[in-house]
């Protein structure tokens, strides 16, 4: 058969970018076949302000810590610049009851009973998960028992005050989207290895949420598509993959047919597994995809004139017991102005705002920033939200969420090739899995997982 290409990758986000750029400069063919009428998947940039188009806001993904070292050895390569996220001042913890308690630091000062029981649970995640391989979480030493049980559960079982709970819970919706109890016991292991502990997952300043891209981390995405040229095809959404002996046919939704000698499927495994193949996938991969769903969120951000928060002390970051929003930052571009607070609803809070209108949702967001920060916050020149929840080609965020039994009976089908298919995104990376970073380094490997496999005939 005629091939168009040594490689079609079908997904135009950081995985397949960085799998096609790799690619590329090994000498291959590359076709980059994307649903959408832009690049970047779960990364996107917007301009709040079409008078200013160049104070863009990242409504996707937009942190790089310092040692997600793929995504800035590639910001650098680039050209971008990174500025460190705004942490002068003090924060605010919002308590089950809506009283403010300002703190500085990343321990806020409440009861020593309360901090002492964080601090042990904390610990003791994360010498477990120090114990989970992250090749095979299944082969972890106590993997059946831990993939038995949600994180919810230990929570109850291991963490004494309710206060304790409460804020651990929030920072389980912050960092997997989702409800303790959604969550594998064993999969939080894994994702806290991944990132280099519990610390690492929530920390500002040394954490994952230490620095931004000067002009968004859309242009990651933008700057590699740019290197790709043509060879990045957009409003393609691939519905079909037929593998043969010697090549695979991709068909797209608008009739629209290609040949290659192998294919990267780059995307979130529950919207692989929506994908029709012939033959049909091995049953321990058509499984897998049934239970990985997505985490459910949406970035809300308002606009202001300044970031009037800075004068009164305050660093624009909040954590709330009380919710709706689950964590609130400074997300003020370069320069200082326009001031922009950044929210997230996660989780339970996700879905119950999903279903509420764009209107309705600034309401809360814009009540809740006022309840943090002041009367000032009551007008924004600018509100915008996105509901990743709600994105067809994402189905949510930030990453899959792996309930019980998923590691153990389907994990070792994440990442192997199927014949001449071969897997890419966030969730197949073994370090800083869900992440920008982790989908870059899940490219890397799917193109040199290629490369030797075509070295080898």
């Amino acid at each position: 058969m005629v091939t168009d290409a040594d490689v079609i990758v079908v997904g135009a986000g950081m995985a397949g970018l960085t799998a096609a750029d790799r690619l590329t400069a090994a000498g291959r063919s590359v076709l980059v076949l994307e649903a959408r009428e832009r690049v970047g998947g779960r990364v996107l940039n917007e301009a709040p302000d079409a008078a200013a188009p160049e104070q863009v806001v990242e409504i996707g993904g937009q942190w790089l810590g310092p040692t997600q070292t793929r995504a800035r050895t590639l910001a650098a390569r680039l050209g971008l610049q990174l500025y460190a996220t705004h942490t002068d001042g003090a924060n605010l913890l919002e308590r089950r009851d809506g009283g403010l308690l300002r703190y500085r630091g990343t321990i806020p000062r409440i009861n020593p009973v309360v901090l002492a029981d964080i601090g042990q649970a904390q610990t003791r995640l994360d010498r477990l998960a120090r114990r989970v391989p992250l090749q095979a979480p299944w082969r972890a030493p106590h993997a059946g028992h831990q993939d038995a049980v949600t994180l919810g559960t230990w929570l109850r079982r291991n963490v004494a005050t309710r206060t304790a709970r409460e804020l651990l819970t929030v920072a389980v919706r912050a960092v997997w989207a989702c409800e303790p109890h959604e969550l594998s016991l064993l999969h939080a292991l894994f994702y806290l290895h991944s990132g280099g502990g519990f610390a690492s997952l929530i920390g500002t300043s040394g954490g994952a949420q230490q620095d931004r891209v000067v002009g968004g981390t859309g242009l990651l995405a933008t700057g590699l598509a740019a290197r790709l040229g043509d060879r990045v095809l957009l409003g393609r959404p691939v519905h079909a993959i037929r593998a043969g002996d010697d090549a695979v046919t991709v068909t797209a939704r608008t009739g629209d047919s290609w040949h290659a000698r192998r294919v990267i499927v780059a995307l979130p495994p529950t919207l692989a597994g929506q994908l029709d193949y012939h033959p049909a996938l091995p049953a321990a991969r058509a499984q897998l995809t049934q239970r990985t769903p997505m985490g459910a969120v949406i970035k809300c951000l308002a606009v202001y004139d300044e970031p009037f928060w800075r004068r009164d002390g305050l660093s624009g970051q909040a954590v709330s017991i009380a919710g709706p929003l689950s964590a609130v930052f400074d997300n003020t571009v370069p320069g200082g102005s326009p001031g922009v607070l950044l929210g997230f609803f996660e989780g339970a809070a996700a879905r119950r705002f999903s279903l509420r209108t764009p209107g309705e949702r600034r309401d809360a967001v814009v009540a809740a920033f006022t309840r943090l920060f002041g009367a000032r916050a009551r007008h924004p020149r600018a509100y915008l939200d996105k509901d990743w929840s709600g994105d067809p080609f994402s189905g949510g965020g930030y990453s899959a969420v792996l309930a019980p039994g998923t590691w153990t009976g389907y994990g070792h089908a994440l990442r192997a090739p199927v014949g001449r298919l071969h897997w890419a995104s966030t969730e197949t990376a073994t370090i800083w899995s869900g992440y920008i970073d982790g989908a870059i380094r899940s490219g890397e490997h799917a193109a040199d997982e290629i490369l030797r496999a075509e070295d080898s005939r």
